[in-house]
């Protein structure tokens, strides 16, 4: 079990999730080990656990896991996406190090 920054208490353990009143006791143990605690991580490991247990226990209903592997999807892509803002950033950070670090040491880079 990963402990982030923030989340144990005093002895050390992580704090129970918003989520673990929904799990039974096994699902508690396997989303311990597939959680994050940092933006929507959780609920990304929540749904990816809720559509194993569906397709194991349902496998007739394929149009309920479609959707929530579709809103799996989609919280993946929102977590990972930046703005257009940080792309400038990105680009101009990586500008920076290959002008003023990388070309001087010889490295060649083409720089736009």
């Amino acid at each position: 079990m990963v402990i982030e920054k923030g989340a144990e208490g005093r002895t050390g353990k992580r704090k129970p999730s918003f989520y673990s009143r929904a799990l039974d006791e096994a699902e508690r143990l396997e989303f311990e080990e597939v959680r994050g605690m940092e933006g929507l991580d959780e609920e990304i490991a929540l749904l990816r656990l809720k559509l194993r247990s569906l397709i194991e226990s349902h496998p007739e209903n394929v149009r309920l896991a479609l959707d929530t592997a579709s809103t799996i999807a989609r919280l993946v892509r929102t977590r990972y996406s930046i703005s257009k803002e940080q792309k400038k950033s990105l680009k101009q950070a990586i500008t920076k190090v290959l002008t003023e670090i990388a070309i001087p040491l010889g490295v060649k880079a083409l720089v736009k």
